[in-house]
């Protein structure tokens, strides 16, 4: 049984155990938490696809880490024959995510 679920703007596709990356939530470590914005469920092949979410279903998931950052990405800028030149860097916050089931009603 698998799941496509949005999950703080990002849609992910979700199975019992698991582990995900999502964007910063304001959450506690160990916190149990419920996403109801389910898009589509594969049951053993019987599809149930929302319009837009799917009635009753939901994914319960636990929060591992809430600290998480991403890999460094550099953003460089350059316009040529000026010399100008910039070099920034971005680490994305995130927290780690495992699903322990999806219910449906």
């Amino acid at each position: 049984m698998y799941a496509i679920v949005d999950m703080v703007g990002q849609q992910f596709k979700v199975e019992a155990g698991k582990k995900l990356f999502i964007n910063r939530m304001e959450t506690e470590k160990g916190a149990m938490v419920e996403f109801d914005k389910v898009l589509l469920v594969d049951n053993d092949g019987k599809i149930k696809v929302g319009a837009p979410y799917v009635k009753g279903a939901k994914v319960v998931c636990e929060v591992l880490d809430n600290e998480c950052r991403a890999e460094k990405i550099l953003v460089f800028h350059k316009k040529r024959r000026k010399g100008y030149q910039k070099l920034n860097g971005h680490r994305q916050d995130l927290t780690n995510v495992i699903v322990k089931e999806i219910v449906l009603a």
